[in-house]
């Protein structure tokens, strides 16, 4: 098959990341899925601003995006199951546009100031679009099978991307949506997930191939060492989504950035490191460092009240949370069965988005009723969660007493 031969050709020495876009076909699919992925930190806050301006409340633009964020939780996994299915070109092209229509509608209905249910409506359609990041590590688990090196720093560059996406996917939302008009964001995003999509879809070549249509599909959920591996990623997300509010209630938005780019710059030489030790190991390791690192916030709104000094402690708690995703989705890639990656790996995001979705909450309850210092325990806390969740989950499968199968993989 082409994907073999691709996979099999020796890879230049040097840097590892131009090693790893050297592979046939990378640099373009690379390409089409970074135009696809940048709307994905557009489209909440286009919509915000959007529905806020139009109704004058932020109370139904949470509302509505709130309700795309569980309506993708739902539907997002079905989707890469049929991308696993049938293939990526297959199922992304036709699922992206429906996404893309339903976000057109949503433009529509604020303009035209439709009735109110339809903007939940539209919004809700927008669930189908696939995981953009999760058909790319599909794609680079496939051409770099047998080769951990080479897929952890590709795990680490897609890592890094989604960081750099998230952080200025907002600013390019919030900028279009000021300086032309108030849909601009929506529609611009609209465009180039569309136009990435396409891209990304026609780079045939190093698709990776459907699973076998002969035997009955469980779900990757099943997976021995998933539904703990899950729950880490669901922690995680709370991590975020408390970050995230409890930050923006003590300091403005702004601040946010500095979080995403420790991230990113972590996560880009975490993948220029050639991995060592066991994954479960390292990714225990990477979450012991989290959970300390999300104190420095903490420590920094409690003792100073300096915005520079919680400025570079936001930077540092970035520092741990690429490595925690790389290590997380390495052991994703292991724990699913051949041909269902896309749909591991949506299940991972779904619960990371479950968890943002819950650590909001609780960093907003917190915000308010306890003050914005107080806030910052949040993260700690939910960090710490997510630590002692792996922690157990390690010791089960060091037991010696038989039983089912442990609840991570071993091995590297």
């Amino acid at each position: 098959m082409p994907q073999e031969s691709i996979a099999a050709r020796p890879a230049p020495v040097g840097n590892p990341y131009l090693r790893l876009l050297s592979t046939p076909g990378a640099r373009a699919f690379t390409a089409g899925n970074l135009l696809a992925r940048l709307p994905m930190g557009m489209f909440s806050v286009s919509a915000v601003i959007m529905i806020a301006g139009a109704h004058g409340s932020y109370a139904l633009a949470g509302a509505v995006t709130a309700t795309g964020l569980a309506a993708t939780a739902v539907v997002a996994p079905w989707t890469a199951r049929l991308v696993d299915r049938y293939g990526q070109a297959r199922i992304a092209v036709p699922a992206t546009a429906l996404a893309v229509l339903g976000s057109l509608a949503l433009v529509l209905c604020v303009h035209f100031d439709a009735p109110v249910w339809t903007l939940f409506v539209a919004y809700a359609a927008t669930a189908t679009t696939p995981n953009t990041g999760g058909m790319s590590r599909a794609r680079w688990a496939h051409l770099h099978r047998g080769d951990p090196a080479a897929l952890h720093t590709a795990n680490s560059f897609e890592q890094a991307a989604d960081e750099l996406c998230f952080m200025l996917g907002p600013v390019l939302a919030a900028t279009l949506c000021g300086a032309l008009f108030p849909e601009a964001g929506t529609v611009t995003g609209a465009v180039l997930l569309m136009t990435g999509i396409l891209i990304f879809a026609a780079q045939r070549a190093t698709e990776p191939p459907v699973a076998p249509h002969t035997t009955a599909t469980t779900s990757p959920f099943r997976s021995p060492g998933m539904p703990a591996l899950l729950a880490v990623f669901l922690a995680t997300g709370a991590v975020f989504g408390s970050l995230e509010v409890v930050s923006i209630a003590h300091a403005g938005g702004a601040i946010l950035a500095l979080q995403a780019a420790g991230s990113c710059v972590a996560g880009l030489v975490y993948g220029s490191l050639r991995p060592a030790g066991n994954v479960n190991r390292r990714l225990l390791l990477c979450l012991a460092s989290m959970t300390v690192l999300m104190s420095l916030p903490l420590l920094a709104a409690a003792t100073t009240g300096s915005l520079p000094v919680l400025a570079g402690c936001l930077l540092l708690a970035g520092a741990a949370t690429a490595p925690t995703m790389v290590s997380g989705m390495t052991l994703v890639q292991r724990l699913t069965p051949q041909g269902q990656l896309n749909e591991g790996m949506t299940l991972a995001v779904t619960a990371m988005l479950g968890g943002v979705a819950a650590g909001s909450a609780a960093g907003g309850w917190l915000v308010e009723h306890a003050g914005a210092v107080t806030g910052y325990t949040a993260p700690l806390c939910a960090a710490a969660l997510a630590l002692v969740t792996a922690t157990t989950a390690h010791a089960a499968r060091r037991a010696p007493a038989p039983g089912p199968t442990p609840p991570f993989a071993s091995g590297e």
